[in-house]
């Protein structure tokens, strides 16, 4: 209820500011895509996106884990109850069917078990707040696909083509064209990846917030600016290629 009243608040602020473009990030609850839905129907520049820890997973499932291990799944806004009137997963996957949502985002903060969520142990305020994701954030919006929840092109669309038209990359990058970058990924639908600090696991964290969940699908290779920087699991890009790109103005204004 309090995301729906606070996503209202800035919508209706950005209303009456003219119409400024305004762009909700870690959509998580029902009501609050309830508002942003009914302000794109009426054309106004809101936007949102959501982020994989709202598409699966729950308070009850994550946040109540026994001892001290739902620190690990502390993030704002907070993980939802399976419990609630609404359904806030299946909610999430419509809305992005139904380009509600533009994006999934990860909001990556990848704090360690030891030493920094542990910090809050005896006073929940102090638990860093944020969870590591952006090494599987493709995978896992591609399982909307393997459940039925988004088509192949929408998944593509949400991983590549939207982020680059929303942030004023395209069409250097989010397609494949000529003079456009050549960056690509090839993905094998057939083959599976499992998820754990001691398998798929490469962020610099002592834990992993998919622990043990295994992936339909799996990276085959990597091209960045026509240059393959993953190939057999194993990262083979060099020192200096990255290159800085100056974003421009979001594509999808009115």
């Amino acid at each position: 209820m309090l995301e729906g009243e606070a996503t209202n608040r800035a919508i209706v602020l950005s209303k009456v500011a003219g119409n400024v473009p305004l762009y909700i990030v870690h959509m998580s609850a029902s009501e609050a895509l309830n508002a942003l839905a009914e302000a794109r129907h009426e054309g106004l520049n809101v936007f949102g996106e959501t982020c994989p820890q709202y598409l699966y997973m729950t308070l009850e499932d994550h946040l109540a884990r026994p001892g001290f291990e739902g620190a690990k799944f502390v993030c704002s806004p907070p993980i939802r109850s399976k419990h609630d009137k609404h359904d806030h997963h299946g909610d999430l996957w419509k809305g992005l069917r139904m380009n509600e949502l533009a994006i999934v985002s990860t909001d990556h903060c990848p704090f360690c078990y030891k030493d920094q969520k542990e910090l809050g142990i005896g006073n929940f305020s102090k638990i860093p707040n944020g969870m590591g994701g952006v090494e599987h954030r493709m995978e896992l919006i591609y399982q909307g696909v393997v459940q039925g929840e988004l088509s192949l092109e929408r998944w593509v669309e949400t991983c590549s083509t939207t982020p680059a038209r929303m942030f004023g990359m395209y069409p250097q990058k989010g397609v494949i064209a000529p003079g456009s970058d050549a960056d690509i990924l090839v993905w094998d639908p057939n083959k599976k990846t499992k998820i754990g600090i001691n398998d798929k696991h490469h962020m610099n964290m002592d834990h992993s917030s998919w622990e043990g969940t295994v992936i339909d699908g799996k990276v085959d290779t990597v091209l960045s600016r026509g240059m393959v920087v993953i190939e057999n699991d194993k990262y083979t890009g060099r020192k200096g290629h990255g290159k800085f790109i100056k974003r421009g103005l979001c594509q999808y204004l009115n």
